[in-house]
């Protein structure tokens, strides 16, 4: 079992499952909305040539986020 990193931190490719969601409430229920749920598996596609914004895979569709909003996602790396 891998120790809990921020979804930011990942690498091209990596996978990962949510673990918690921080930062303000609102922030929170947005990405509960977009379907980053605690326990929902995802896997990180692309990054932005400047770092920002990222591209995810969750629940079969691609999700962009800033980095910043990605931070906020507590994640578990899937053992390589």
């Amino acid at each position: 079992m891998s120790a809990p990193v921020s979804l930011a931190s990942l690498e091209i490719g990596q996978s990962a499952k949510v673990i918690e969601l921080r930062g303000e409430e609102v922030l929170q229920q947005r990405l509960m909305e977009m379907g980053l749920l605690p326990g929902m598996d995802l896997s990180l596609t692309r990054i932005a040539p400047l770092g920002d914004p990222l591209e995810i895979h969750v629940l079969g569709y691609r999700l962009s986020l800033r980095k910043q909003e990605a931070a906020a996602v507590l994640v578990e790396p899937a053992a390589s």
